[in-house]
């Protein structure tokens, strides 16, 4: 869901897979980090499509 690559270990919330190292790196990422709002971005969709 976040960087598109085909991996095997991750996480699973609701119908879509975030993998291992992309969660890592949305936890560690500061609200002032430049990548903050993409990832703010990848988890609106998720919410979105849960809730349609």
């Amino acid at each position: 869901m976040v960087c598109g690559e085909p991996k095997d270990e991750g996480i699973t919330i609701v119908t879509e897979f975030i993998c291992t190292s992309c969660e890592s790196e949305m936890v560690h990422t500061s609200a002032e980090d430049e990548r903050y709002p993409f990832f703010v971005k990848q988890l609106k969709q998720l919410w979105v499509r849960f809730h349609i």
